[in-house]
């Protein structure tokens, strides 16, 4: 209990000395899934929240020679520069809609594929399926832009060629701003989507079979069983999923982007995470490319946050 002055009470300690002793015991009862979860827990705490001491050399003018406490605080003054640069808004419009691209092309893919495969009967030629569209997933992303790259080269390009042959002017496709985010999504959905499919279908095994025979015998189809059965089972993971790529949306990965981008294209390829590559390692403007990066996590955080509590007042489904 708490005294008026919200100090602890001499009956109180007696029960938090009760809780520590039941923490511990239950601690020292199960040693091995402590043990067990330890390095996944040291990852995290090296490799993930030990770094984060550095983000506040994005509020100083970091000096190399004189170290993170050593470098004077500046404030604001790198947040101030790049919002009020004249390349903001373009890095922001190329990361917002390369994703928005992504997430409306992309998300529903998976999706559809598990639904699919999940009604194919054949076991043949359903393993055969999940293994050609499972394949791409496992080709390197310095691979995947190669083939890009060979494939719709103006001179050498199959892709440019058969649509030659076929009558039609061939688009620039590396060239030209116009088709970079097509090219770029594109690409995504079809080294990704296979591979997404495995969470879904993962759901789609948990739905209990009687449900599809009393629809059966009902005289439902195939269509309205997977729409009133299947559907509905994956609703939870669905919605998870989406408030994860949603958290996501300002997190456009660099290393596919950089190893397409080129001076012609640079209109509509020029993101956030190429920017802070170049102006933090190229340019070694340290803390203004922190002052971006930390921009950049701020607003997914923001994102994340906002879209798990609109889904948890409208529905069960949440992250927590």
């Amino acid at each position: 209990m708490q005294n008026t002055n919200g100090a602890l009470t001499s009956n109180t300690l007696p029960t938090l000395k009760s809780k520590d002793k039941k923490l511990w015991k239950r601690i020292v009862q199960n040693w091995e899934l402590y043990v067990f979860i330890a390095p996944a827990f040291l990852y995290f705490l090296i490799f993930h929240y030990g770094p984060m001491y550095g983000i506040q050399i994005a509020f100083k003018n970091f000096i190399p020679t004189k170290g993170i406490l050593g470098s004077p605080w500046v404030g604001f003054d790198h947040f101030t520069r790049f919002f009020e640069s004249y390349y903001f808004w373009d890095l922001l419009w190329n990361t917002l809609s390369i994703s928005l691209y992504e997430l409306v092309v992309g998300f529903p893919i998976p999706i559809i594929l598990a639904l699919a495969f999940n009604e194919i009967r054949n076991g043949f030629f359903k393993k055969m399926a999940q293994t050609v569209t499972y394949a791409p997933h496992f080709i390197s992303v310095v691979v995947m832009a190669g083939m890009i790259i060979t494939f719709l080269s103006p001179s050498t390009g199959l892709i440019t060629h058969v649509i030659t042959w076929l009558g039609f002017d061939a688009p620039q496709f590396l060239t030209d701003p116009k088709w970079f985010k097509t090219m770029y999504v594109l690409s995504g959905v079809w080294q990704s989507a296979g591979w997404g499919t495995i969470i879904y279908l993962a759901a789609l095994s948990g739905v209990d079979p009687t449900q599809h025979e009393a629809a059966i015998i009902d005289g439902a189809s195939r269509f309205q069983r997977v729409r009133h059965i299947n559907i509905p089972t994956i609703v939870p993971t669905i919605t998870i999923l989406l408030i994860l790529n949603i958290g996501s949306l300002l997190g456009v990965g660099f290393e596919k982007i950089l190893l397409l981008q080129n001076p012609l294209n640079m209109e509509a390829s020029n993101v956030i995470s190429t920017f802070v590559y170049k102006s933090g390692l190229v340019d070694a403007q340290y803390s203004f490319s922190t002052a971006v990066g930390l921009f950049n996590s701020v607003i997914n955080a923001i994102l994340l946050i906002t879209v798990n509590q609109i889904v948890r007042r409208s529905s069960e489904n949440s992250l927590w």
